[in-house]
């Protein structure tokens, strides 16, 4: 299973004292949950607005990415633009900037020490890069030396375009190779914020091949179409959540080459409404508190699952999506971002969201009605033939680091 995308917030043409100047406190020991919390809220909220403006539409991001993009865009906010931001990352656990930074790379140094001999990968990087005409504050260049590039954008639209692009095809291992087209930046562009990010794990249960079947799949618009459909009798965690309404799945990723080897931390949850409910009702339910308790809940199950193979890409505009969260100040010319340079007014353009995915039998690169019968001898079936949604679930840090929505098999490769 391979998954990746890019994100890219454009601004047109200030770190405050506060970033500048706090040192770590005693504070910040505690300060990681808090921000796992933060980013687990961000990104059902982000979802539910999604789907809101998406209708009978699939749907595929990486809230986990936006949520670090957006971070990036706070840390040099300041004012009102601070404050909204603020908000809506849900960072009013934080007494100060510097709390939520050092959160940001300790969530960073553990990824990277996660990351290494295993076969699944997740890697997401951030890039702030400023026209050379921006005059940077000095503590924005120390406090972040390794996301900061200074190009000549101005003279040099076109290869700055090329270089933004090339390191994002390089995070997402060639995944993604022309996220920027000509014009999205042009001469009067002084800061690009980027997030990128690539997820590829290998099921701790593959799907044999010889298993995968055409089979139908109903809409909720009441079409069916034909899709491969993969289909294995395993034990996973599963939970029928009454509160929900839906059934809950978490089909993990192994930790290892070797056979037999223990679950990651990190899942694909499917979230599969019972057979008299709509997708869309278990949506507006779907929040922190529910989805955190449907995961705990869940128990070990032998079940018969059988879940479409599919591949998905999706190109979003983040901003009308961003305004609906409460994201306003952040477009707006009076915008205030004084911590990244006192001496240039900033705003942002545009944001621009991009991600892909492949789901196979051996993982992820990141009037049918949903069976499930409790009296039935065998192993019980989980059959996802109707509108679904999926998480790429890391459950050491509360992350969604993709999520999507399955509606329509017809509109993918």
């Amino acid at each position: 299973m391979k998954l990746c995308l890019s994100l890219l917030l454009l601004l047109p043409a200030l770190l405050s004292a506060e970033l500048c100047d706090l040192q770590p406190t005693s504070e910040m020991a505690a300060a990681l949950p808090h921000f796992y919390q933060g980013q687990l809220e961000f990104s059902v909220a982000m979802l539910e607005a999604i789907r809101n403006t998406t209708a009978n539409e699939n749907v595929f991001f990486s809230p986990y990415s936006i949520y670090h993009a957006l971070l990036l865009a706070y840390f040099g906010a300041t004012g009102e633009t601070e404050e909204e931001l603020s908000r809506v990352l849900r960072l009013g656990w934080a007494p100060s900037k510097e709390t939520v930074r050092h959160a940001y790379r300790l969530d960073k140094s553990d990824r990277l020490l996660r990351a290494k001999d295993m076969p699944l990968e997740f890697s997401s990087a951030d890039r702030m890069y400023f026209d050379e005409q921006v005059k940077l504050t000095s503590c924005l260049e120390t406090r972040f030396h390794d996301e900061i590039v200074q190009l000549n954008i101005k003279d040099n639209v076109e290869q700055t375009r090329q270089q933004i692009n090339g390191w994002v095809a390089n995070v997402t291992k060639n995944q993604i190779e022309n996220m920027m087209a000509p014009g999205d930046i042009d001469s009067n562009t002084k800061t690009v914020l980027a997030n990128a990010a690539y997820f590829k794990g290998q099921w701790i249960n593959p799907f044999k091949a010889r298993k995968t079947f055409q089979m139908p799949f109903h809409t909720a618009r009441g079409t069916v179409s034909l899709v491969p459909l993969m289909s294995q009798i395993k034990t996973f965690p599963v939970h029928w959540d009454m509160r929900l309404r839906a059934v809950v799945v978490q089909l993990p990723y192994r930790t290892s080459f070797e056979e037999g080897d223990n679950a990651s931390d990190i899942s694909m949850v499917i979230i599969l409404p019972f057979g008299d409910n709509a997708l869309e009702q278990v949506l507006t339910k779907l929040n922190s508190v529910t989805l955190e308790a449907a995961l705990r809940e869940a128990k070990a199950k032998e079940i018969m699952m059988k879940l479409p193979k599919f591949k998905l890409e999706q190109r979003l505009n983040l901003g009308s999506i961003l305004r609906k969260m409460g994201v306003n100040k952040m477009f707006d010319h009076d915008a205030s971002f004084n911590d990244f340079s006192a001496d240039q007014g900033i705003n942002f353009g545009d944001v621009q969201h991009l991600a892909k995915i492949k789901v196979d039998e051996e993982g992820s690169v990141a009037a049918a009605k949903t069976h499930i019968n409790v009296l039935f001898s065998g192993p019980i079936q989980v059959i996802c033939d109707r509108p679904f949604a999926f998480l790429i679930y890391d459950r050491k840090s509360k992350a969604i680091l993709f999520t999507g929505i399955y509606r329509d098999p017809t509109t993918m490769e």
